[in-house]
């Protein structure tokens, strides 16, 4: 969806408030917003959402400007720091709200979306198939306020170091070009060392101290 110059992406790869951490790092990426959407409920709390009743996934609103990355780029992004085969769950974050979705707003962005599907089975870069799901962009619903920045405003937290931070590691390695801070240092190399799988789930009641 274009807002004058400005383009808005829609996309869910599990919780928010790692891929609010990732594509806060890009290059042309001027505004993200956690939230919801693909649900039943109207302006849905995080806990209702967490309950799974309400259908609603983890999103982040992405506002870009794409004559500094394209909508593309940011799919490429999307399908480098989640795992797109895993249905209804990233890692020990478990639930129809941690789906993988691309919630696209016309038809160039379904097209993008399925394309960039395609070229990542064709190249076998996972060994399960991809259940990413490809749906019209429904009614979004900003996330409560303790949640947006959560990563720059508790690194520390043991979910952040855990799970968030050797997610960044792996962006900044394979889209160095794309960082908004990318004249800053040398490229990556071998640091942070990317788990495959998460280890400590995140607690939908209290988030190190933060209970809603």
């Amino acid at each position: 969806m274009s807002k004058g110059k400005h383009e808005v992406a829609m996309l869910g790869g599990g919780c928010f408030w790692c891929t609010e951490a990732a594509f806060d790092e890009l290059r042309g990426v001027e505004k993200v917003e956690p939230g919801y959407a693909g649900g039943s409920v109207p302006n849905p709390t995080y806990k209702q959402v967490c309950s799974g009743s309400t259908g609603h996934a983890e999103v982040v609103q992405v506002s870009f400007d794409p004559d500094a990355i394209t909508y593309r780029d940011l799919l490429d992004v999307f399908f480098t720091v989640h795992d797109p085969t895993t249905l209804n769950r990233q890692g020990a974050d478990v639930g129809t709200q941690y789906r993988s979705v691309v919630f696209y707003h016309d038809e160039e962005q379904k097209h993008a979306a399925e394309e960039a599907i395609e070229v990542l089975e064709a190249s076998k870069v996972w060994n399960d198939p991809i259940v990413t799901e490809v749906s019209p962009a429904p009614t979004f619903f900003p996330a409560e306020e303790y949640h947006r920045d959560y990563y720059r405003r508790n690194p520390g937290q043991g979910y952040c170091q855990v799970v968030i931070t050797p997610k960044l590691a792996k962006l900044r390695k394979a889209h160095f070009e794309r960082l908004k801070d990318n004249d800053a240092g040398d490229r990556p190399t071998g640091e942070g060392q990317v788990r495959p799988y998460q280890t400590e789930p995140r607690n939908p009641i209290d988030q190190g101290g933060i209970a809603e």
